[in-house]
């Protein structure tokens, strides 16, 4: 009996490899791909779906929190659980009364709060929002503005920082949240920024940074980029399409 051998192909593309995490020149065999990358892309999915039912490390992350002295508040959407906020959206965008009722107790009318929340992959907040708010926060008060409390929202989606920063009398918004996993990435964070937040608002009255991770953007430029959109936003008074990200353009 003849011995059937299967050759891989040499994938021309092979170069770009080294330009991005996509599933790119993965080659053949027969009329299949390898088995290492088969075996690679059911691991990435495996990541994938781990981040989307990850936790948010919300006491280690309080107890981090205590360094930049600000009132840490501990907040959840009307989605009760995982499955819950995973079926219906729409509750993942609003506070619950346990939460609103704290909120009322916090109103200082600051420039801005900063709501954190668990998103799509708790796994990346645990991961680097501290690194984040350690570059963020000293440029924001070093900027004369006033950071209010820092939210550690459970179950959360990104319209719920409008609800929030309204309830706590916020000039401005910045949502950091964990972003819907890839199969090139599960430790994703986006950022989102909206001016005179308040109940209601649409996606385009928000900014987005996406793909925050140190194999994505950076931490140190997310930041920088964060706090350019802060100070152009507080300068024109507005955000989401109108305000466009022309940090480092040439004749900006």
């Amino acid at each position: 009996m003849d011995k059937i051998t299967h050759v891989v192909e040499e994938q021309p593309l092979n170069f770009l490899k080294e330009f991005t995490a996509a599933r790119i020149a993965i080659g053949a065999t027969g009329n299949s791909i390898p088995t290492r990358q088969s075996l690679e892309f059911k691991l990435a999915h495996a990541h994938a779906r781990d981040a989307v039912y990850s936790i948010m490390d919300t006491e280690r992350l309080e107890d981090e929190l205590a360094q930049f002295h600000r009132p840490v508040l501990q907040l959840h959407s009307m989605a009760d659980n995982r499955a819950r906020y995973l079926q219906r959206p729409d509750l993942g965008r609003k506070p619950n009364q346990e939460s609103l009722n704290r909120l009322a107790d916090q109103i200082t009318g600051d420039d801005i709060v900063i709501v954190i929340a668990d998103g799509l992959s708790a796994i990346a907040l645990n991961q680097h929002i501290m690194a984040l708010l350690q570059v963020l926060i000293p440029k924001l008060l070093a900027a004369g503005l006033k950071v209010g409390p820092l939210c550690l929202v459970q179950q959360g989606r990104v319209a719920i920082g409008d609800d929030i920063a309204h309830e706590l009398q916020a000039k401005l918004s910045v949502v950091l949240i964990g972003e819907r996993p890839g199969l090139s990435a599960a430790d994703s964070m986006g950022a989102y920024l909206t001016y005179q937040p308040r109940p209601g608002l649409k996606d385009n009255s928000r900014n987005c940074i996406s793909n925050i991770r140190p194999g994505g953007l950076g931490i140190a430029t997310a930041a920088d980029k964060i706090f350019y959109l802060v100070q152009e936003s507080f300068r024109r008074k507005l955000s989401g399409v109108q305000l466009k990200d022309n940090q480092g353009l040439l004749g900006s």
